[in-house]
């Protein structure tokens, strides 16, 4: 009877204390545009957790950073497109970010399934454009990507925000 017990709680404790979320858990974006493109964005969303950008938290001006945490952001295309008027093949590729200021440079990288920044490398980038940061609306606790049918992709991370156009 006490094993029965035992086997009990031991399988209700598992149960519960296994259902803990991650604490950055996966997200995904996706919509088809206008040119008829499924754009399609697998991340893992960090959280800000009253820490401030920039200096507790990444990004880090000047480094690369894998654009969300755990495994590095996968951005996907389903047809050739533009994005910011350079091409890019239809894909997947790993979604990196360097901030500068208020510049961002947006990286896809022909890795698409790599662990963080820890194994990038730029040889591998397929498409790098810059783009102008700007301040979110509203602060976004939970980093996350936002795609609208005419193809602007928002980024936004605490008081960050970072748009870049496919076509």
């Amino acid at each position: 009877m006490k094993q029965l017990i035992f086997s009990a709680v031991l399988f209700i404790s598992v149960g519960v204390f296994g259902q803990n979320p991650p604490p950055s858990p996966p997200a995904k974006a996706s919509e088809t545009i206008e040119s008829g493109a499924v754009i399609t964005i697998n991340y893992s969303q960090p959280s800000v957790k009253g820490r401030t950008i920039g200096k507790d938290l990444e990004p880090m001006e000047g480094k690369v950073w894998r654009t969300g945490a755990n495994k590095a952001t996968v951005f996907e295309v389903s047809k050739d497109v533009k994005v910011e008027d350079q091409a890019l093949a239809a894909g997947k590729y790993g979604l990196f970010t360097i901030v500068n200021g208020d510049e961002w440079t947006i990286i896809f990288n022909k890795t698409a399934d790599q662990w963080g920044a820890f194994s990038y490398k730029e040889a591998d980038d397929a498409l790098r454009v810059k783009v102008k940061g700007d301040k979110t609306k509203a602060f976004s606790e939970k980093m996350t990507f936002v795609i609208d049918k005419k193809g602007k992709v928002s980024l936004m991370w605490g008081d960050k925000q970072a748009d870049f156009k496919v076509k």
